[in-house]
């Protein structure tokens, strides 16, 4: 199976059908197809087992109505179509419908955890197609899948984070996406261990829950028991359905069996003060929505001098509250929160700061999250191990031959080289050329005496200097002069030249 040749067959077909406009519609046309495909996968598996009840009813798993024996066997055109909206999508949401005899049955009611992820997935989901063959033809694409084959299962979760890579040129949609290289430099340095619990409260597609498994998977090996804690390794929560449904499948493909993810607001979940004992982790890592208005009921829920309106500093609040004791966390942050001097955020940094230690703050290229959007953003580090008494600061500079990142030239985890040399050997560095600090540690009486502003070792701006009328017509004047000695001394060798040859 070719990667770029999948891809482009699935969009190539979608993209004929006039119900299915643009990349977002396609991602949330195949996601759900995605998922009902790797969920009958893993229940085929675990049916080896005799004493194993598969969690979909007979008639309804992606094996019964997807596959068919025959070409001739396969529902297609309108009676695929009529299946898909009026009977599937119904009774994988735990809905009525009518049995043959025109009585209402609700054929999947069954309330386990695993039922109920199933029917979560699919009420927020919909079938676009309008077309029952095109419909087909990406069901039969994505029948030439083989997840029994350790390759080709290997190439399908490359293909599916490419697939999530789309959302970044998705419009909104890429605010649910963190480049694969700022989530993986994240989890390296909070650096989780097996039999703990990481989680993040604005999951987004999982980036960063997919790399702390990978990070703990390697600590696993052949022992049945650590096997086990990976499966109940990470948590997390996501507001919007279109992420959610793509982060629960993509953990599908990462081997757990039931992933822990909370559709809904995660900041409204409890009262600030009942977060305990369950609700508490060992790490955490989040890239939380920048410029999010905070709802009445996240208001609610926190202390009143915490009341930020941005959904950001709330999640710092929060994150801070459920990290355990000797707990690690990483949080991506906008320059916003670094030097804003408002009541709430100014409270909220005073708590990070008190109640952890924020130890490193990493400011990255403002173009690190291009194409979604040119916000200046940070990687806040934090331990809950005592109070702040010193921050480090350092300055991530563009790689040499960059001008900017893009979509065809995106950040990579080597261009965190750099940082990974200094990080275990911190030393101030002095930008000779702007004599501005490029790496410094600040005491914690130095972030006090300047009022909670953190915005420090910054990225340097280039200083206009405005001339008067008089010496802009001065410089104007001179260059003109220089410029036309230079082109009187090109065209007297270009004349002595041709005098030669003659």
């Amino acid at each position: 199976m070719g990667l770029e040749t999948l891809i482009k067959r699935l969009k190539d077909i979608m993209r004929k059908d006039m119900g299915v406009d643009g990349d977002a519609q396609r991602l949330q046309q195949i996601v759900w197809l995605i998922f009902l495909k790797i969920f009958d996968y893993k229940e085929e598996t675990a049916e080896l087992d005799d004493n194993y009840v598969p969690i979909i009813p007979e008639g309804y798993r992606w094996r019964d109505w997807a596959v068919g024996t025959s070409l001739k066997d396969q529902l297609t055109g309108d009676e695929l179509l009529s299946f898909v909206n009026n009977v599937l999508l119904p009774v994988l949401s735990g809905n009525e419908i009518k049995d043959e005899n025109g009585k209402m049955i609700i054929p999947f009611d069954s309330t386990d955890e695993r039922s109920m992820l199933v029917k979560s997935i699919i009420r927020s989901s919909s079938n676009l197609m309008h077309n029952g063959y095109l419909l087909r033809d990406v069901v039969n694409i994505l029948n030439e899948v083989d997840f029994s084959d350790i390759n080709d299962t290997h190439q399908f979760n490359i293909v599916y984070e490419e697939l999530l890579k789309g959302l970044q040129s998705a419009g909104t949609m890429g605010e649910f996406y963190t480049g694969r290289a700022i989530t993986r430099f994240g989890i390296d340095k909070v650096d989780p261990q097996i039999g703990g619990m990481l989680a993040d409260w604005a999951c987004g597609t999982g980036g960063f829950l997919i790399d702390a498994l990978n990070h703990m998977r390697a600590q696993v090996g052949n022992d049945p028991d650590k096997q086990r804690m990976l499966q109940h390794a990470v948590r997390g929560g996501e507001f919007k359905p279109m992420p959610y449904r793509l982060c629960v499948t993509n953990l599908l493909l990462h081997d757990i069996e039931l992933p822990d993810i909370t559709y809904g607001d995660s900041l409204d979940q409890k009262n600030f003060a009942d977060y305990k004992g369950d609700d508490l982790v060992d790490y955490a890592a989040l890239n939380p929505p920048y410029g999010g208005v905070a709802l009445e009921s996240d208001l609610k829920s926190f202390p009143a001098n915490l009341r930020s309106s941005e959904t950001a500093d709330l999640f710092v609040a929060l994150t801070v509250k459920r990290l355990k004791k000797k707990g690690r966390a990483v949080i991506v942050l906008p320059d916003g929160f670094l030097f804003g001097n408002d009541n709430a955020k100014v409270e909220i940094k005073k708590y990070l700061m008190k109640e952890c230690d924020l130890h490193t703050i990493i400011r990255l290229p403002q173009t690190c999250f291009s194409p979604y959007t040119s916000i200046a953003t940070n990687l806040l580090f934090f331990d809950k191990t005592g109070p702040t008494e010193a921050i480090w600061f350092y300055r991530l500079d563009m790689p040499d031959g960059y001008k900017h990142f893009s979509k065809t030239k995106p950040m990579r985890r080597e261009h965190f080289a750099p940082v990974d040399e200094w990080w275990d050997n911190r030393t101030e560095i002095k930008d000779a050329d702007t004599d501005t600090y490029k790496a410094k540690r600040y005491t914690i009486d130095e972030i006090q005496a300047n009022g909670y502003n953190i915005d420090l070792c910054g990225y340097p701006t280039a200083v206009k200097e405005i001339l008067s009328p008089e010496d802009t017509i001065r410089n104007f004047m001179e260059h003109r002069a220089t410029l036309n000695e230079k082109l009187d001394k090109q065209l007297h060798d270009i004349l002595a030249l041709m005098e030669g040859q003659q």
